[in-house]
């Protein structure tokens, strides 16, 4: 292999893994800024524990969304 493949490569593989990173900080963020602010009587957190289903699928469903936005808006 040539050495401008095997750096192109890396390049790549940094670049994809700061994506992935930034994604997902953001998305977390995303999600506690919406439980603080949107959902101030629904304590999500004591939700899951207690078993409640439904605000597991609330929450996922709001990452899957936070995520569709953030990756249109990093691949520009």
């Amino acid at each position: 292999m040539e050495l401008e493949f095997i750096t192109a490569t890396l390049f790549n593989l940094g670049v994809n893994l700061i994506y992935t990173f930034l994604a997902l900080l953001i998305g977390i963020l995303s999600l506690i800024v919406i439980d603080k602010k949107l959902l101030k009587h629904v304590d999500i957190e004591n939700e899951l524990k207690s078993g409640n289903i439904a605000v597991a699928i609330f929450a996922s469903t709001i990452l899957l969304f936070i995520a569709i936005i953030i990756s249109f808006g990093l691949k520009g």
